[in-house]
């Protein structure tokens, strides 16, 4: 137990009062807020001040240590006994000053050139708020908010729990509703807005859309979704007529070979194998479509056709240069919608943990003619990998025009 502190003189001399009363408060976790001061070699490149403070992490108490460079700052979260390790060591070695706030008093301690402290005892002047490292984030759509489509497919339980194996499913759903809220300007909510989800599949992501813009945004909206497979398509529709998602239907159909519409406003392409993303690039552009949403897949276009000898250390390796051709697709895509006009970004999609297949290129149409630049960067990109890129092909002379 801790020696019974002189409240007279407020004073201790040995530093074994010190170490008491360390693990008394890291015990009793009454830390509320920590600074060590006064850097007792000043000539050792070392930090100039550390602090603690109570985090929560995974529903975990733990002390953060922050460590405080000239021109950076460093963290470590630690349980009890290696706080008390880490604290010790701090006073012993670094720091001549340090204040600790605590549940039931503050202690500011001097620690003398003979390692001996002296320990000052004030009445507590903080209350306790730990902070939290994993406060549950606000989405667009939330846990406890019954969300019919949700439970339909699954994701959600009748009470409004989020079902654990479908957790990264929902938190992607509102990653994609997070990008969605972003396109909002560039559509026109006083008229019909007309949208295409190509190789929509289950579907996840086209219904969160329309329960988005309909329901929450009060929208009016055509929506169409395109897959080849004819089972998937009957569920879809199905499930559309059962939530009594009017202006939602699901066709059998792969991208190239669609044709009913000849304008349309948002194209959404997620996951559309090898040059289908071209394809529905191709669309979405001649379309004149003021929003592109693509997340390609499988881009496996380039990975026999680049050619660069000043890359040899790097493509020498099968899996290295299967990421290099997929990066080279996607910036060669990307510059591509610049080139017609779009504002366009690569954004990533869903934590690389949640799906490898991460990355978005959102395209914003703004008519932008100041394009020399990027034509001649284009240029020189192919010339420098020696590719011949599909996605010409696939807009012809919309895109050659251009080039030319």
């Amino acid at each position: 137990m801790i020696r019974k502190i002189n409240l007279k003189t407020g004073v201790l001399n040995i530093m074994q009062n010190l170490t008491e009363l360390m693990e008394k408060i890291i015990n009793e976790e009454s830390i509320i807020y920590a600074v060590f001061s006064g850097v007792k070699n000043k000539s050792e490149k070392t930090f100039n001040k550390v602090t603690i403070k109570k985090v929560t992490i995974k529903d975990e108490v733990k002390h953060q240590f922050e460590y405080i460079y000239d021109k950076n700052v460093e963290h470590k979260n630690l349980d009890n006994d290696e706080t008390f390790v880490e604290m010790y060591n701090l006073t012993k070695t670094y720091f001549k000053q340090v204040l600790i706030n605590t549940v039931d008093a503050d202690y500011h301690i001097l620690i003398s050139k003979k390692g001996e402290a002296n320990i000052k005892k004030k009445a507590a002047s903080k209350k306790a708020e730990v902070a939290s490292h994993n406060r549950k984030k606000k989405y667009i759509l939330n846990e406890g908010e019954l969300t019919p489509f949700l439970i339909e497919l699954g994701i959600m339980t009748k009470q409004g729990k989020i079902v654990n194996a479908k957790y990264d499913k929902f938190k992607q759903i509102n990653r994609y509703l997070e990008l969605v809220a972003d396109c909002i300007p560039y559509l026109d909510k006083n008229k019909t807005i007309r949208i295409i989800d190509f190789g929509c599949g289950k579907a996840y992501l086209t219904f969160a859309l329309y329960d988005y813009l309909v329901l929450k945004m009060g929208y009016n909206v055509e929506i169409v979704g395109l897959d080849l497979k004819e089972n998937v398509i009957e569920f879809c529709s199905n499930l559309a007529k059962k939530l009594n998602f009017d202006d939602l239907r699901f066709e059998q159909g792969d991208i190239k070979g669609f044709d009913q519409f000849t304008d349309v406003d948002m194209v959404i392409s997620l996951h559309a194998c090898n040059t289908a993303t071209d394809e529905a690039l191709a669309k979405a552009v001649n379309w004149g479509a003021n929003v592109i949403l693509a997340v390609p897949c499988c881009q496996h276009e380039f990975l026999k056709k680049i050619k660069n000898e000043k890359m040899i250390p790097m493509m020498k390796y099968g899996i290295i240069k299967e990421k290099l051709a997929t990066l080279l697709t996607d910036s060669v895509r990307a510059n591509v919608l610049e080139i017609m006009g779009y504002r366009t970004q690569v954004l990533e999609f869903i934590d690389m943990e949640h799906t490898p297949k991460n990355v978005m290129i959102r395209a914003f149409f703004e008519d932008n003619t100041n394009i020399k630049k990027t034509v001649n960067q284009y240029k020189e990109f192919k010339n420098e990998w020696q590719i011949s890129p599909y996605i010409e092909e696939a807009f012809g002379e919309s895109l050659t025009s251009k080039l030319n």
